[in-house]
This record gives C-alpha cells, structure tokens and sequence, in this order.
C-alpha cells in the first residue's frame, strides 16, 4: 500500500479524533452526574486526566505543543480522509490466524466490513493491473510478479496490492467503533500482544481488564475520585529504570495504539437504549481516563507519527498521488504540502537517533523489528472484521513510520 498514506491516515487516525474530539464529547456531557465525572477528569489542579501537562516522557516536547500542531493539522486531515487517494484501502481482509486456531468470529452486524467494487476505484489501483506479468532480466521468461511478506527495513507485515484475495475498503464508510467484539477471542490477542511480544513490560492489569465490555458502574463523583486516586497511584510499568529506552519505546507504541484502539471505540459507542452512535463515558473513564500513562502514550505515538512525516516530507513533498482525477489529485498534492509545512514548523518532537546507536544494540533492533511484524501477524487473529480492518490499518501506519524512522538516513529520503 501507498506509504504516504499509512503515515498520514494514521495521524489522522490516531490523532484528530482522540486528541480532539473525546474531551470535546466529554464536556457536552449535560447531566448533573456526568458534569461532576466531567469536572473531575479535567482538573487540571489534580491529576490531569484528560488534559495532561509537561514534557512527554521518552519524548522531546510537551503536551501543549502536541495539542497545538494537531489543531492545526485536524481540519487539513479530515479533508484529505475525504479525498479518493486517501480513502480507499486494500488488504486481504481474511487470512488464517498463524499462531492458533481462531473461532471467536464475532455475529454482530457491526463487525461486518463493507467493501467496494474495484470499479470504485482507480484503475491503475486494480488487481488486473497490479497483478501484471513482468519480464526477466534476460527478457526471454515471464513470471507472475510475486511479493514477500516484509522486507529487512519492514517492521511489519506488508499487504500484497496485487493479491486477488485483497479487497477494497471505503474507510470513510466502515468508521472504527464499537462492535461488541469481546471476550475470550478479545482477550486473547491483547494478551498475546502484551505477554509475548513486548520484552516482558506487562502492563498492571489482570487478565480480564484486557478488553470486554463491563464498564465501571454508575458512581458518583466523589466515588469516581476515589477510584481515579486510587489506580493512578499503580505505577507505570516503564517506569522502571532496568529498561532500556529502546524497549520503553516499544512499550509505548503498542500502549498507545492499543488505547487509541479504545477510545475510538467508546466515542462512537452504540446506545442500546435510543440506538444513536455518541460517546460513552463510562467506557473512557474504564479503558482509558483510570489510567492516565495510557492516555500520555496516545501523545507519544503521535509525536513518533509527527517526526516520521517529518523526516519523510521531501519524500512526500515530491510524491505523485495518481487517481486518474489530474484535479483532485493536483489539490491533494497542495494539500499534502500544506500539511507538511505545519508538521515542520512544530519543534523536535523525537530523537530517534537515540535508539540502537550502539554496536551491541544491533541484536535488539533485530529483535524489536522482529517482535513488531508479531503484532502485525496477530492482527489476523482478531474475530471481528471492522476491528482487524482497523486493526491493520493502524499497525501498518506505525510500522511504516518506524520504518521511516530506522530504516532510512535523512539523505535517503531528500
């Protein structure tokens, strides 16, 4: 798939919603009880829960400036989601899980993916074309075009375009929300993810509290307060200081994405009552706001995202986003521009030049590459079709970026 756009739509994904649009659904909150929940969460005097303040551990800027860039950089993502480029997404939405045997497939209407007729779509995205026949060298044979799964720069699994068993998915119509995909086959991929693939930094959480639908009760707000008191004290699990920087890291991103991942979930939460799509407050405050190094690794992917644009903004700045529609595609070309320049203009948000700088961390990059394209593979265990489209939309997203990131000198991409 087109690098530009897993960068991109990712930073949309895991940034403009979240950042913006959670604390504004929270404060429309009209209720006595849900204003005292609301009044707690934002007191910036106490544990600032919703709005966090200071410098982004492992990071090179605070949280203020995060809050500014992505304000600026809302509105220009939203219209470039809108754009044929950028909204359209081919995967193999169906493969075998490669590390058991899956069948917690999720019945609920809302983990259904709708695709797209490849009639929708450019023609030059379409599998007759991608899947062209290509000559030797000698240019004597012809054999089909075949692609591997990663390469050594990749630090994921990569989707074949030219797969005839990938489909084309309109994003704007499968948004990430709740599905109601839970339990045991849930559970199961987050644990795998966390107890297998992230150096043994387990987040303090028991094996219940990995993903299911039971919220906090109905509490009030000096119940609430108590409760929030009372997890923020579990400390963070990176906050030891036996781990290295580069595993602290990875720790993050997979936190981040995996909160990001929730808090879509509970602003587009389904009503069973009055059956309207809006944000659940009792969800956020369970998966995310009790637990606040949660909500700070959402800021942290953002940053990494932000510098990954950054270093690759010659690389995109020259890029050509062909669709067929010379206009459309010469006002995404502007707006991309535009973007970039914003993103540019923010200061140093990370210093990936930290990471694996010595001879013997050569070993560990290895492995963190290695335990990366993992997380990827376990994308195709999860049972609910929305929640696997999203799923390896976001994780191809990272994994480009840190691709960026450590793959490439800055002179590659100029």
């Amino acid at each position: 798939m087109r690098s530009s756009q897993f960068i991109l739509l990712l930073l949309f994904s895991i940034g403009s919603p979240l950042l913006f649009s959670i604390r504004d659904s929270i404060l429309a909150l009209k209720t006595p009880l849900e204003q005292s929940r609301v009044e707690i969460l934002l007191d910036k005097t106490d544990q600032n829960y919703c709005i966090p303040s200071g410098m982004i551990s492992d990071a090179c800027c605070d949280f203020e400036t995060v809050e500014k860039i992505n304000n600026d950089l809302t509105p220009r993502l939203r219209e470039l989601s809108k754009t044929k480029f950028f909204k359209y997404y081919k995967l193999k939405l169906y493969k075998e899980c490669p590390f058991w045997k899956e069948y917690g497939m999720c019945v609920n209407q809302a983990c259904a993916v709708e695709t797209t007729d490849e009639s929708n779509v450019p023609e030059m995205w379409r599998s007759d074309v991608l899947g062209a026949l290509q000559t030797s060298q000698a240019g004597t044979f012809f054999q089909p075009f075949k692609k591997c799964e990663y390469t050594d720069q990749d630090f994921c699994v990569v989707e074949d375009e030219s797969d005839s068993e990938g489909v084309f998915v309109n994003l704007l119509d499968n948004p990430e929300r709740f599905t109601g995909y839970a339990g045991a086959s849930a559970s199961r991929v987050w644990k795998s993810i966390y107890e297998e693939n992230c150096f043994n930094i387990i987040p303090p959480i028991n094996n219940n509290q990995f993903n299911n639908n039971h919220f906090a009760s109905s509490s009030t707000g000096k119940q609430l307060g108590n409760i929030l008191q009372n997890v923020a004290r579990r400390s963070d699990p990176t906050d030891n200081e036996e781990i290295c920087f580069e595993k602290r890291v990875y720790y993050r991103l997979i936190s981040g994405l995996h909160s990001s991942i929730s808090i879509h979930i509970c602003n587009e939460y389904l009503n069973q009552t009055t059956g309207q799509w809006g944000p659940n407050l009792e969800c956020f405050i369970t998966r995310v706001a009790s637990h606040p190094e949660r909500l700070q690794n959402v800021y942290f992917n953002y940053i990494v995202l932000l510098r990954a644009i950054s270093k690759a903004a010659d690389y995109l700045n020259g890029y050509e986003f062909c669709t067929g529609d010379k206009n459309q595609d010469l006002q995404v070309k502007a707006m991309v521009s535009e973007l970039l320049n914003v993103a540019r203009s923010c200061p140093e948000t990370f210093d990936e030049k930290q990471m694996f700088a010595s001879p013997e961390s050569r070993l560990l990059k290895e492995e963190f590459k290695a335990r990366f394209r993992n997380v990827s593979r376990i994308m195709d265990c999860v049972g609910c079709d929305k929640c696997r489209l999203w799923g390896k939309l976001q994780i191809s997203g990272l994994g480009t970026a840190l691709k960026v990131l450590f793959s490439y000198d800055d002179e590659y991409l100029k």
